[in-house]
């Protein structure tokens, strides 16, 4: 009868034990490689998310850090300027929020395609990375648009800031691609007799509209 262990110098093994060893292996091997599979998976469907993230998404997580600092960005506009402010709203192409600084309070409304840059802290630029949580889905379908719209049947006295300036007064009307803004003083209500001009501004020169 063959003997099932062997000889090395004075130790001897069996063969079971050498079968147990070789089956470890085996299984330490195969638990790293789907470990190494699975983390390969996930690090190719992190480039596939943030490959479709939209910019509108980033502000979103930012708004819902929990850090209030994550709020507060600085957005330097298409006309070179750069504005701070307390993120307050996020549409479906603009941001809206508390302009930091001002001494009336006042609020700002920004069209994404006037954003140049959000300049963010590599914290908080890691942030906007983060899952969306939205505060309300009505403010998610609404275009800027819909705000101006809103601005007008308000009659709110409002700043527009183009590329080129800057313009004060009563929004009258808005096109489908521009906007009618009575021109007056900042501190008067909308009268015939106090409007300098009527300012036809296309909404896609729009950079900026203060509430005042």
């Amino acid at each position: 009868m063959e003997n099932s262990s062997i000889s090395v110098g004075s130790h001897r093994y069996g063969l079971g034990m050498r079968w147990d060893h070789l089956f470890d292996d085996l299984a330490g091997q195969l638990e790293h490689e789907l470990e190494s599979e699975q983390a390969d998976l996930q690090a190719e469907e992190e480039r596939l998310r943030l490959g479709r993230l939209p910019l509108r998404d980033r502000l979103v997580a930012l708004r819902g850090v929990g850090d209030a600092a994550a709020a507060r960005i600085r957005c330097q506009l298409r006309s070179g300027e750069v504005v701070r402010l307390r993120l307050v709203t996020v549409g479906r192409d603009w941001m809206a929020g508390d302009l930091e600084g001002a001494s009336r309070g006042e609020q700002v409304i920004i069209p994404f395609a006037a954003v140049d840059a959000l300049l963010l802290s590599p914290q908080h630029a890691l942030a906007s990375l983060g899952p969306v949580v939205e505060r309300s889905e009505l403010a998610a379908r609404l275009g800027v648009g819909y705000l101006l719209r809103d601005l007008c049947r308000r009659r709110a006295t409002v700043t527009v800031r183009t590329s080129t300036g800057e313009a004060t007064g009563t929004i009258d009307r808005v096109g489908r691609d521009h906007l009618d803004l009575a021109e007056h003083d900042r501190d008067v209500v909308r009268r015939v007799g106090e409007i300098h001009q009527v300012r036809v501004i296309p909404t896609e020169q729009v950079v900026l509209v203060v509430v005042l």
